[in-house]
């Protein structure tokens, strides 16, 4: 595979940055493979919830949400070598798949339908 990467500049707030730094660390990533992610997440859709409090303690380690990711990222990696593109797109296809479930599970259960007039998935008032 060819590098046929190309630098992309931005400019943010100082405090924003820090954040993102901070975050990449807790991570375990340089800030481009943060940005280069949470650009990638943002663009198929995905957000995170807000932090319950400011004074919260951060998460530890590279996989701070015990969401399993190091546990999928090294079954990939036994099978063969991944460049970086392939890694996200099969760790987000592992997201969409499990995304499409909960929201049959809970369509099934009357708690969410689509409305097409309002953009999207919406609580139902049940």
């Amino acid at each position: 595979m060819t590098d046929d990467r190309r630098p992309v500049k931005t400019y943010v707030p100082a405090a924003q940055k820090e954040r993102w730094q901070a975050h990449a660390d807790e991570l375990d990533m340089s800030q481009s493979e943060f940005v280069r992610t949470m650009v990638q997440a943002g663009r198929r859709g995905f957000t995170t919830p807000p932090p319950t409090s400011t004074d919260e303690a951060p998460s530890e380690g590279s996989d701070p949400q015990g969401s399993g990711l190091e546990s999928r990222v090294e079954a990939l990696l036994s099978e063969d070598a991944h460049s970086w593109e392939e890694l996200l797109d099969a760790v987000f296809d592992d997201v969409e798949e499990r995304l499409e479930d909960a929201l049959d599970s809970l369509q099934d259960r009357n708690r969410v339908r689509y409305n097409g007039r309002e953009g999207g998935y919406v609580l139902t008032d049940e």
